[in-house]
């Protein structure tokens, strides 16, 4: 089995645990580009409704979403035009669910439980509005202020790691702006991330198969990973080396007619698919037979215009490839009939290990990022450090890529490195702020957190009769080991909104803006919509 040949060219295989399959998977031969289609039209239909979202900025910055086509609001999960009389009422008891979903805010933990500790928590919700790209308020979003007063009753000192969780993707950093005070002076902190929060899904074809991403659409999806802990000590963890030697081919020096805008370089070679295994980067696609051993690489050559990645690369683990041939073809379909003369390039073979193939591609795939950035957006990698960045590109090879034995999924299953440089960014995960902090004996210390927080909303182009709400979720100790002995929560700056659905208990009408919680109600919710 390929899984299990791969295995034993890195060395990480029991063969007391090894279970032969019953029959031989059958031969296939297959393009990027193929699998990839039903993707691409899963992908259309999400920008289509997503196109305001596209044109439109940043969702911090985005107006009110459209009406409904009625003209107005048609309710949350209920048949009634407009809300309650009394907006204490909930109008349902357990959320609203939304095309786009944003997380929770989660409540502080530590790494360690430690006696003597304990913690009131007061929750702020700021629906002031944020200047949009014109300089005209848009009302899209909340800040929020989480604070907290951490009290010691020991007789002496306590240092405690905090450890304060965002529902994010590094690419959100920038969008969220966290910070972290203590006794009102900013705080430094170390941010550390767990693994991606979401699982994986069919391409619209209901055959088992892992092509599409499933990210996190409640509170539950994220009760389930934080469960039993060990998601926040995957967090903190080092990740192993990947010290195994690879053979490294390197493509330069690219050459091609100009008429051709598609004209595409590939290179073909035959293994043993029980001893090699090849993965790339830089390239747009790949043909194979698994009962052959014959595969095909391609690329389009870059010619300039396009934002093609200038690094391109086969590593190949186990035997190598030996003998290849290099053609020319006028587009990425690489058929008969449609070779190109005057297509080449440079091939070099060197030999490293595979951590430091990765390390060379993490930087090359971050420097490559700015290519896309607009002109006052800052990159990712201003507020993600290449440790942290090396350490989940790893994980995520580990957990669903080539390395994942059973668990590999299909979206990986081809070795094309491109996807998981990309997705390490974009998937949904918990981040954690980290800090220590000291509580002196029988004292307290105030902590504050400041976030922006993305509501949870329907597309504006969807039709649905709640695209002009947004939605907020709220939990009070899960995923905490702090003992908490009273929680409230607050909204400030509520002019510009009204409630839709909520089970705080806030009544705006009757001037409660602030409300007791209970901790051990695990989950609160809450939809606003803007007033015109």
């Amino acid at each position: 089995m390929k899984n299990e040949r791969l295995f034993r060219i890195l060395g990480l295989i029991d063969e007391e645990l090894i279970e032969e399959a019953a029959t031989p998977a059958p031969a296939r031969k297959k393009s990027y580009l193929k699998p990839m289609m039903g993707l691409a039209a899963c992908l259309a239909v999400v920008c289509l409704v997503s196109l305001p979202m596209l044109f439109g900025g940043s969702r911090k910055e985005e107006s009110a979403a459209p009406q409904s086509p009625e003209g107005g609001y048609t309710g949350i999960e209920t048949e009634k035009s407009e809300p309650a009389a009394s907006d204490t009422e909930p109008l349902s008891t357990e959320g609203t669910s939304f095309m786009s979903y944003a997380g929770p805010v989660f409540p502080m933990t530590v790494l360690s439980e430690t006696e003597g500790l304990s913690a009131e928590r007061n929750t702020v919700w700021d629906f002031a509005p944020r200047a949009g790209h014109d300089g005209s308020p848009h009302q899209w979003g909340a800040s929020v202020a989480d604070n907290y007063v951490l009290m010691n009753h020991t007789t002496g000192e306590i240092l405690a790691m905090v450890c304060y969780p965002v529902p994010a993707s590094f690419v959100d950093l920038e969008e969220v702006q966290p910070s972290l005070s203590v006794n009102g002076e900013e705080q430094d902190w170390t941010l550390y991330a767990g693994a991606y929060a979401g699982g994986f899904r069919d391409a619209g074809v209901d055959d088992g198969s892992t092509w599409n991403l499933a990210q996190p659409d409640s509170w539950m999806d994220y009760a389930a990973i934080l469960e039993d802990g060990s998601y926040l000590s995957s967090a903190i963890e080092k990740y192993p080396e990947l010290s195994e030697s690879v053979t490294v081919y390197s493509f330069t020096d690219f050459k091609a007619p100009s008429n051709y805008d598609a004209a595409t370089q590939a290179i073909e070679f035959t293994i043993d698919p029980e001893k090699t295994t090849v993965l790339s980067y830089g390239f747009n696609g790949k043909d194979w037979d698994t009962e052959t051993g014959w595969e095909l690489h391609s690329f389009f050559i870059p010619n300039g215009v396009r934002h093609d990645s200038g690094l391109k690369m086969l590593i190949v683990l186990g035997e190598d490839i030996g003998d290849y041939s290099l053609s020319g073809y006028e587009d990425g379909g690489c058929d008969a009939g449609e070779e190109l003369p005057g297509v080449s390039c440079t091939v070099t073979r060197h030999e490293t290990t595979l951590s430091g193939v990765i390390d060379e591609l993490c930087a090359a795939y971050a420097e490559e990022s700015s290519w896309h950035l607009g002109i006052d957006e800052e990159s990712v990698f201003s507020f993600l450090s290449m440790e942290l960045y090396r350490a989940k590109v790893t994980e995520l090879l580990l957990q669903h890529g080539i390395f994942a034995g059973s668990e590999m999924k299909d979206r990986y299953a081809d070795g094309r490195l491109d996807e998981i440089f990309s997705e390490t960014l974009t998937q949904q995960r918990i981040l954690y702020l980290v800090t220590e902090v000291a509580v002196p004996a029988k004292s307290s210390v105030n902590l504050s957190f400041q976030l922006w927080k993305a509501p949870s909303h329907d597309y504006g182009c969807s039709g649905s009769a709640k695209a002009d709400a947004q939605g907020y979720d709220f939990v009070t100790t899960l995923g905490s080991i702090v003992n908490y002995t009273s929680q409230t929560a607050a909204l400030k700056n509520t002019d510009g909104i009204e409630l839709l659905d909520q089970n705080f208990g806030f009544d705006l009408n009757n001037g409660m803006a602030e409300v007791s919680l209970d901790p051990q109600q695990e989950y609160y919710y809450l939809a606003i919509r803007p007033r015109s």
